[in-house]
């Protein structure tokens, strides 16, 4: 696994816990939440579009660079959706 997916890894996890906190939801679920579904996006992405691309692709050091990396661009955007859902189901306080 590279080092930009181990990165971005731990600073989802670290962003879930901080929106947790901000917005008052479970600090341990959200966290865990956040780094299952990094995960978990990471390797069904890595497994369904980087492996059947890498055959179809040249074999350039940059082209497969940039196609090691979609993966984490894949997971962060899932990370995206799954805390804006998770902030969604909060219950609306009222100021």
């Amino acid at each position: 696994m590279l080092f930009l997916a181990k990165l971005c890894g731990i600073l989802s996890l670290v962003w879930f816990y901080m929106t947790a906190k901000k917005h008052g939801g479970p600090i341990f679920n959200w966290s865990i939440i956040g780094l299952i579904g990094y995960w978990l996006t990471w390797w069904l992405s890595k497994m369904l579009i980087v492996v059947p691309l890498a055959n179809m692709v040249t074999k350039h050091s940059v082209t497969e660079f940039l196609l090691t990396q979609l993966p984490v661009l894949c997971a962060l955007a899932a990370c995206y959706l799954i805390r804006k859902k998770l902030i969604a189901s909060l219950p609306a306080v009222e100021k």
